[in-house]
């Protein structure tokens, strides 16, 4: 368990420590752009591989035994999470992680009406989704560390793109968005009625390729989780 643990903390620092400006321009100025975003990659990858393999290699501790509704919780999560990741890392986006920013229209954004961080959230559903339904040690520890860095990490995403855009065009683009799911569209205030037809839009402007997307990486996870981790998610 000290390997895992050791791999959670390394994780967390590479991933703290560059956001430090003074650190990263000093970085920066020692190694240039290019050869430090190839050093960083590499270093990010090696410590995911080492995470992974410690979790992997993690004495089985239970914490709470397990319960079948939480099974289903997963099954039930992972839809949205698909969606969000498979559209999010193909739609335009400047404000976050996406493919790109060419293309992006602020006046049909697509997935980023929903939210402006839809792989972020994606990976924080996967990880909460996970929680419950593994009540050991090393679950829970890998889980809990990908779900605070997932919901912590849209907030450092906008006071990165905030200062590279500059505050005009970040209201710009913004503006039709929010960080919190659904938050910009103010569905709660437009009554239920009147939500609902704003679905079929969003739903245009996602598309339906991501849409049918995001449903094909459900079912390759649902089935192939037992090649992939060893364990079935069917009740």
């Amino acid at each position: 368990m000290s390997n895992l643990i050791a791999a959670a903390l390394v994780f967390v620092l590479t991933h703290h420590i560059p956001a430090v400006k003074p650190v990263r321009a000093a970085l920066v100025a020692a190694l240039g752009e290019r050869l430090y975003i190839l050093l960083y990659s590499l270093v990010s990858l090696g410590v995911l591989v080492w995470l992974f393999w410690a979790f992997l290699e993690a004495p089985y501790v239970e914490l709470w035994p397990y319960q079948e509704w939480a099974r289903w919780l997963a099954l039930v999560v992972m839809v949205p999470a698909c969606i969000l990741l498979v559209a999010g890392s193909t739609t335009p986006n400047p404000l976050s992680v996406g493919w790109g920013t060419a293309g992006y229209d602020p006046s049909r954004p697509g997935i980023v009406s929903v939210t402006r961080h839809p792989v972020m959230w994606a990976f924080a559903l996967w990880a909460a989704a996970h929680i419950p339904v593994n009540g050991e040690a090393a679950a829970v520890i890998l889980f809990t560390l990908m779900l605070g860095l997932s919901l912590t990490g849209p907030k450092s995403l906008d006071v990165k793109r905030r200062a590279k855009l500059g505050e005009e065009t970040w209201q710009r683009l913004a503006g039709p968005t929010s960080s919190v799911p659904f938050a910009a569209m103010g569905l709660w205030r437009a009554g239920a009625k009147n939500a609902w037809r704003q679905v079929p839009e969003t739903l245009n402007q996602i598309g339906w390729g991501r849409l049918l997307g995001g449903a094909a990486l459900y079912l390759v996870f649902l089935y192939g989780h037992p090649v992939l981790f060893g364990v079935s998610p069917m009740p």
